[in-house]
């Protein structure tokens, strides 16, 4: 069996592109791929956030939520909400993205700690039912991601709710529905 874990939520101090705060909460239902990133990290800007931008098209017809998480854990006082709405701008980042809370003589922001996040880019797929589904540090291949997002979108909640086990499972970078899981026995 797989252990499941509930998304904390989010701990967040601005939301840019749009016109209201998110929560987990109110996402329940659907599933969430969420991104941290920092402005001056090579590694996000070079890779994670093209692969955004990707994701961003590839599932602009489905349910899926995407949320970009600005984890600050270094030079903060370069980056700013106003360097931040630059730079969404500039990368045409067209998602929700919040900036992850620092607190006061903490140097790893709220979120970030919630998640256990290694650093940046991170990525965190959660499923219809809240649960964390994967979670990365770095950024993994396109296919791996896609194929883990589109059984996502394609789980049903009431199967994952009612303790019926999910459709599919991932792990170890392979994902397996039921039905071949069953007929490989």
């Amino acid at each position: 069996m797989i252990d499941t874990f509930p998304a904390p939520e989010l701990a967040t101090s601005q939301w840019f592109n749009t016109p209201v705060p998110l929560s987990l909460a109110s996402l329940r239902g659907r599933p969430v791929f969420l991104h941290t990133f920092q402005l001056l990290c090579p590694g996000c800007v070079a890779q994670a956030i093209p692969q955004v931008r990707r994701i961003e098209q590839v599932f602009a017809g489905s349910d899926l939520q995407i949320i970009g998480l600005h984890t600050v854990f270094e030079h903060h006082a370069a980056m700013t909400p106003v360097t931040v709405q630059a730079f969404l701008h500039e990368y045409r980042l067209t998602s929700p993205v919040a900036v992850d809370l620092a607190e006061e003589g903490m140097d790893i922001p709220v979120t970030m700690r919630r998640y256990g996040l290694q650093g940046t880019p991170s990525s965190v797929l959660i499923g219809r039912d809240g649960v964390i589904l994967h979670q990365a540090f770095g950024v993994e291949d396109d296919i791996a991601v896609g194929a883990r997002i589109a059984m996502a979108i394609a789980a049903s909640l009431h199967d994952r709710l009612d303790g019926t086990p999910d459709a599919t499972a991932c792990s170890h970078d392979r994902c397996a529905t039921s039905a071949s899981t069953a007929s490989a026995q």
